[in-house]
């Protein structure tokens, strides 16, 4: 089966018309134009059914042979609207009340296309809401009375099925689908109470305990309600006319998310501002919302409400879904240029970037691959005209209103899913005579002081900020945080406004030396003398800075200007420090030949006492004095044979009776290591706590270990014991 064609309904003030879509981009034939003007055009939801009301009469006809379906006689007609399944036409006219009609007729009528019979006439004074709410399989259909929502059951109208009765309700949205039916109701806040949006499942009705979702919220004087394709969740856009902070002109808006399984939260965006357009993903796994002060931020949000993707910032203020999901358009429309950025939102890339000045209205095709842009009146009332485009940034249609015209709206033809497949996102321009509206990077206004210099990110009016992707692990770096990437952006700000003073620093010479680039600054051998040539060096490049930036105009803090004053005293003290480099390395020379000397001094006079004591023990009796009058026991021989038995192993002891024991043990040359021990050789009696505790501190307060020996000397090995203070006690 071939692939139908839409039709794209243009009404103006030259009639109304229907138009073939892209590739012909023609006049439909079976449609006869109609040249008187059209007040409302409509199509059914299917797409099979055409309706307009010229003033005269209202018109159904088939789209596909521009047969009639049914005429009413209803001049006064403003706004026409289907049911889902094509069985009932609302009409609806503006409610006006006068002294010759003080009986007022009603306004809102429902017909059946199939007898051309009124089913019912119902008074409706606002047009906001003037249409009752069909499901999609027309079971249920609903409508706003007096604060009550009342409900209808198989299009019969005479009779209320259900009521659903809430104090002030003011909006509702039923969701779309099939049964089961949901339907989510916003009730404003009143003396100090909040506001709050409720979802309720057909016919539970049975108060705030039966709803599904509930979330209440300050600062809403109106809200949109917005239900997800698959019916599962709500956003909800929350909005007051005056933000007292005055921040803001348009006052101030919030984002809250709804899940018909309970789960309620408020989306936090990442940038202060109002909030422009929402929309969900026609996969209802997802959402775009486009926020914040100029240049506004765009970013993609999951069902968590965490961000998935950032667009970036940008002139943009409405975002759109292609009908298959695939492809994302952010488009910056009204009081902007009308840049639109193509994304591919599969691989996060962007596919074209074109541009479509003084657009008032922009539509998706529902092949997914063309787009509509229109200018039309009462918004402009010049230059008026529509362009047909692919999504690739090719313009493949263009018709101008002719002079004394206006076009007032076009409107493509729907069609059910599945109509259209989803195709590969091209990147290559579509071929069209009329080429492409691709934007050439425009340069920004700079003053004429700046105009000869290179440009800097203090030259900017906005940071932009680049597109990035949020999804946790989706590239190897690491995410950073909102003050970590604020950070990142004062260091290159830094680093760009240190390029702009000295351009020439971060570029490379054109003959540089091998030689020169990693050769270290001469030393004189001093490293406190280098220390201060060092620190005047870096003085007096800050001062050379400070005059640079003084050559560029900009003003200086009157601490700089103390420090300029200084340069002539820094460059004295600096000749001062190089003058004679020859005596001070004279003086370096002395001062380590001098600690040359005092080594070999102190080595000499060790060597000396441990000759002298070496000599004493050798030549003193077994009774005599050992080691600095150190006694041994005459009845045991313990120290002795620990003596002997510790030397074997390799330890050096010297005397250790000031310390509470008997020798102190090095691992190697008392005059090259420390005291790694505090031996004390234990005799047989028994030890009581207190004596162990006050030698253990002895030994621990000149950081020994202890070392004790205990049981039967024959076996030493297996007779020591180390102990050590913990400082506990």
């Amino acid at each position: 089966m071939a692939t139908p064609t839409p039709l794209l309904a243009v009404r103006g003030s030259d009639g109304t018309v229907l138009l073939r879509g892209p590739p012909n981009c023609e006049k439909n034939a079976d449609f006869q134009r109609d040249p008187r003007q059209s007040r409302y055009v409509a199509f059914s939801k299917d797409g099979t059914l055409f309706a307009w009301c010229n003033g005269e009469k209202v018109t159904v006809v088939k789209v596909a042979d521009g047969s009639q379906v049914r005429s009413f006689d209803l001049p006064k007609t403003a706004m026409l609207e289907f049911s889902p399944l094509n069985t009932v036409l609302a009409t609806w006219q503006v409610y006006s009340k006068t002294q010759e009609n003080p009986q007022v007729d009603a306004n809102l009528q429902l017909w059946d296309l199939q007898t051309g019979t009124c089913l019912k006439a119902l008074y409706q004074k606002k047009v906001q809401g003037w249409c009752p709410s069909w499901s999609d399989d027309e079971k249920i259909a609903v409508r706003s009375v007096n604060n009550e929502l009342h409900f209808f059951e198989n299009n019969d109208f005479n009779a209320i099925a259900n009521k659903l009765h809430l104090q002030k309700v003011s909006e509702f949205v039923l969701s779309p689908g099939s049964q089961p039916s949901k339907v989510a109701v916003y009730v404003p806040g009143s003396k100090g109470a909040p506001s709050f949006v409720r979802l309720y499942q057909y016919p539970n009705f049975g108060g705030a305990t039966c709803a599904l979702a509930n979330k209440s919220f300050f600062k809403a004087d109106r809200v949109t309600m917005l239900w997800n394709k698959k019916a599962t969740a709500v956003l909800v856009q929350a909005s007051v006319e005056v933000d007292k902070t005055g921040a803001s002109y348009y006052g101030e808006q919030t984002l809250h998310y709804l899940a018909t399984n309970g789960e309620t939260s408020a989306v936090q965006l990442q940038k202060n501002g109002p909030i422009y357009d929402v929309a969900w993903s026609p996969s209802a796994t997802e959402f775009c919302v486009v926020y914040g002060f100029m240049p506004a931020k765009a970013t993609v949000y999951n069902l968590k409400c965490d961000p998935v993707f950032d667009f970036g910032t940008g002139p943009r203020n409405a975002v759109y879904y292609s009908p298959q999901g695939h492809v994302l358009v952010l488009a910056g429309f009204g009081n902007l240029r009308g840049q639109m950025e193509v994304w591919d939102v599969k691989k996060w890339k962007q596919v074209s970037k074109p541009q479509a000045p003084d657009s008032t209205h922009f539509a998706w095709c529902p092949d997914g691959e063309h787009i509509v842009t229109s200018t039309c009146a009462p918004r402009l009332r010049v230059s008026n005209g529509y362009k047909i485009w692919h999504y690739t940034g090719t313009v493949l249609y263009k018709q101008d209103t002719p002079t004394g015209t206006e076009l007032w709206e076009t409107v493509w033809q729907p069609f059910p899913d599945g109509t259209f497949p989803e195709r590969p996102v091209k990147y290559q321009a579509a071929p069209s005579e009329l080429g492409s509206t691709e934007t050439k990077p425009a340069q920004a206004y700079r003053p004429p002081a700046l105009r000869n210099k290179p440009v800097t990110a203090s030259s900017k009016l906005h940071e932009e900020e680049p597109p990035q992707n949020m999804r946790p692990g989706a590239t190897g770096d690491k995410q950073l945080s909102k003050t970590a990437l604020k950070n990142q952006k004062k260091r290159e700000a830094k680093k760009a406004a240190k390029q702009e003073i000295n351009p020439d620093a971060l570029e490379p010479q054109s003959d540089p030396s091998p030689a020169s680039s990693t050769q270290p600054e001469p030393s004189c051998g001093d490293p406190e003398l280098d220390k201060k040539i060092k620190n005047v060096k870096k003085k007096l490049k800050a001062i050379d800075e400070l005059k640079a930036l003084q050559a560029t105009g900009k003003p200086i803090q009157k601490n700089q200007l103390e420090k300029m004053e200084k340069e002539s005293q820094l460059m004295k003290e600096l000749e001062d420090l190089q003058l004679n480099p020859e005596v001070n390395q004279e003086q370096v020379e002395q001062y380590h030949a001098g600690l040359e000397n005092s080594f070999q001094e102190q080595s000499a006079l060790a060597l000396e006492d441990r000759k002298t004591t070496l000599l004493r023990v050798m030549t003193e009796k077994h009774n005599g004095v050992l080691f600095a009058g150190h006694r041994l026991a005459h009845t045991t021989g313990r120290e002795v044979i620990v003596f002997r038995d510790l030397r074997r192993q390799g330890f050096y002891l010297t005397s250790a009776g000031k310390f509470g024991g008997d020798y102190l043990v090095y691992p190697g040359d008392p005059l090259r290591f420390h005291g790694q021990g505090n031996a004390r050789t234990m005799t047989g009696r028994r030890w009581c706590t207190c004596h162990y505790i006050g030698v253990e501190w002895c030994s621990t307060t000149v950081g020994h270990y202890r070392w004790k020996q205990y049981g039967d000397i024959s076996h030493l090995a297996r007779g020591y014991t180390s102990l050590h203070w913990s400082g506990m006690l």
